[in-house]
């Protein structure tokens, strides 16, 4: 991917976002990349975690709603273009550090 210094900015921003994001999916044991599932967060339907852990969800919670804010800002600034590049290469690269998000959990 051809990107400029200030794009692996925001990547590096969105990267730390998402990282935290996946720490507390993982806390929560939400599946975060089936379909579906961040919407539901959005809406605070904790009915997703397959663990009770308030305070993780929230905080799950406030970090998706953290990382649409700055790609919406990234958006204004550079195009959904860039954005959606930029955006894909986190995505890529959490799905390979964090590969148990898109797993089947049991419930606890």
């Amino acid at each position: 991917m051809n990107m400029r210094l200030d794009d692996y900015r925001v990547a590096a921003n969105l990267e730390d976002i998402d990282r935290e994001i996946a720490r507390m999916a993982l806390l929560c044991r939400i599946k975060l990349l089936q379909p579906g599932v961040i919407e539901r967060v959005l809406k605070r339907d904790a009915s997703v975690c397959g663990t009770d852990n308030p305070i993780a969800f929230g905080k799950l919670h406030d970090m998706l709603v953290l990382h649409f804010a700055v790609r919406e800002k990234s958006a204004e600034v550079r195009g959904q273009i860039p954005t959606a590049a930029i955006e894909s290469y986190v995505v890529e690269r959490l799905r390979k550090r964090f590969p148990d998000l898109a797993a089947d959990w049991r419930r606890a």
